[in-house]
């Protein structure tokens, strides 16, 4: 595969643990290279189905390294905790898994406030999962955050934590908020660090050694173009870049040493959280959440739904140099007769060639449709492209088309067999 970067092209949850699944068994390494446990990958093999938050997809196949990287925000307790679930359902977690030294540290702290902080906005709230990405990736570019290198020297991290923590409570308490302990958070912490201690490296020297082995490396991306703290729909976004510039700038893997960018995307589209949706449909979305479908991995929430939105994905394919698709979930179209594709927006009048940058000039487009028709017939049972319906072939390679990349995977199902490589 050589060395491939996996974005998804909408506004997360494309299914992008299943398809980084499916893929590592053509790789070497797996390296996660931003956001934090606001994420949740899924990925069914057989009868059983894993959630995965902090730790990459690739440890759940033997003899595949994982990698953390330092763009990640992560819980150190979290993680603990993530690791022994596995571990407790026979994942092996030893050396498979190396953690970046320079990778900050979400504290109860970022929770605390990030709630605080989103019950102050009221209707203007961002819809975060509450998490404390925000404000952790907020402290590292005020440079007062912590990374994993303090944690592993214990008293430098209780100096440093004591300062953070009362500058912390400042806040909390002006915004009507509970304080936090720090006799709790230091425990809690330096317990989890000797936990993670053999897994912490620095994995920048690590990835180029690999490099120099002529290793494969798939970059796990998380979340989606749209919710890029740059390039998606701003400000209800995530605090990290999502696109495929992130897995070098989160790595320290040079952008000339990636090969191929590979967008993953629904056969609609969905988003959770607040924020402009220019396809959003209710009676796809009652269709799809009648079926079981489309609840948040991380925070069970129901996402919103709608049509396949072609302006998008065009824009993601432009932001992130996608060479390459794969369509997943087409199977939950399977009893549609007629399926709509927004092909442009207009916007007072005028065709929109880009989705506008401002978010409210963004809810105010009126999406732009074509019809194609549906199959109305299972696609879950299908191995090869050719065995499924022509209507669902030629669905898919139209969203190809519109997108401008190359189909290489369709999903039919959730299983890691239910996949199709053209």
């Amino acid at each position: 595969m050589a060395n491939t970067v996996l974005v998804g092209a909408q506004w997360g949850d494309e299914g992008k643990g299943k398809i980084i699944d499916f893929l590592t068994e053509k790789v070497d390494i797996v390296v996660r290279s931003q956001g934090g446990n606001n994420a949740g990958h899924t990925v069914i093999t057989g009868d059983k189905k894993y959630v995965l938050h902090l730790i990459p997809s690739g440890i759940l196949r033997p003899g595949k390294q994982c990698v953390i990287g330092n763009g990640v925000v992560l819980d150190p307790v979290s993680l603990v905790g993530e690791i022994e679930g596995l571990r407790a359902v026979g994942i092996e977690v030893g050396s498979n898994l190396l953690i970046s030294d320079c990778a900050h540290l979400v504290m109860p702290y970022h929770r605390a406030l990030d709630a605080a902080k989103e019950l102050a906005k009221g209707k203007l709230k961002i819809g975060t999962t509450g998490r404390g990405i925000g404000p952790t990736y907020g402290d590292k570019i005020a440079r007062t955050g912590l990374r994993l290198a303090d944690l592993m020297q214990p008293e430098l991290f209780c100096e440093k934590l004591a300062v953070r923590v009362e500058e912390a409570n400042a806040q909390l308490q002006a915004m009507g908020a509970a304080p936090v302990s720090f006799q709790e958070i230091r425990d809690a912490s330096l317990a989890a660090a000797e936990k993670l201690r053999p897994h912490v490296i620095n994995t920048v020297l690590y990835l180029h050694k690999a490099l120099a082995a002529k290793k494969e490396m798939l970059f796990e991306g998380a979340q989606g173009t749209f919710l890029d703290i740059d390039h998606g729909t701003y400000p209800y976004v995530t605090s990290s870049n999502t696109t495929a510039g992130g897995a070098s700038t989160g790595s320290g893997v040079p952008p000339h040493r990636i090969d191929c960018v590979l967008g993953v995307m629904k056969a609609y589209t969905t988003r959770v959280g607040e924020g402009p949706f220019p396809t959003e449909n209710d009676e796809i979305g009652d269709m799809l959440h009648g079926m079981g479908r489309e609840f948040g991995a991380t925070t069970g929430r129901a996402r919103r739904c709608g049509w396949f939105d072609a302006v998008s994905t065009r824009f993601a394919s432009m932001v992130n140099g996608i060479d390459e698709i794969a369509i997943t979930n087409l199977d939950g179209l399977d009893t549609l007769k007629t399926i709509k594709v927004c092909v442009g927006y207009k916007l007072d009048g005028q065709d929109i060639e880009v989705p506008p940058s401002d978010y409210q000039r963004l809810s105010a487009c009126e999406p732009v449709y074509i019809e194609l028709p549906g199959w109305n017939t299972p696609t879950d049972h299908c191995k090869t492209f050719a065995e499924l319906p022509q209507a669902a072939q030629a669905y898919s390679l139209k969203i190809a088309e519109l997108t401008g990349a190359k189909l290489i995977i369709v999903s039919v199902g959730a299983n890691r067999d239910q996949t199709i490589l053209l």
